[in-house]
């Protein structure tokens, strides 16, 4: 018999530069630990002055493995940090529904932005 199952729809994204067969290697150990199912694809990033290869790993709320916002949320940065760990990269960004959050460990970026105006100190009071 069929069965069709509906969840509230939740994606979110990690976008991130590296290597994308030890991104899904890390992905696929991740989601058989918890019960996840994420897609990942190749993306190009282009910035100023500089472009890279690197991935894109999403997130849904699967009906097979149905969870709440918050642990969706939680899940993206656990993995996000995995794959900047071993990835071997300095900084990713997860693009949810409210919020484009970017993950930093570069010392120089992280004092421009202390310096910026409150961009980033807006979303602590949406919290």
């Amino acid at each position: 018999m069929r069965s069709i199952q509906d969840v509230p729809s939740v994606s979110i994204n990690i976008y991130m530069a590296g290597d994308m067969d030890v991104a899904a290697n890390i992905c696929r150990t991740y989601c058989d630990k918890v019960g996840l199912c994420v897609r990942i694809y190749s993306s190009h990033y282009i910035y100023t002055n500089g472009s890279e290869p690197g991935f894109t790993v999403g997130l849904m709320n699967y009906p097979r493995f149905p969870q709440q916002q918050w642990q969706i949320d939680e899940h993206a940065q656990q993995l996000g940090l995995l794959l900047m760990e071993g990835c071997k990269q300095e900084s990713f960004s997860i693009e949810g529904p409210r919020f484009t959050t970017w993950f930093n460990n570069r010392k120089e970026d992280n004092e421009r932005v202390s310096q910026d105006s409150g961009v980033v100190q807006e979303r602590s009071k949406h919290q």
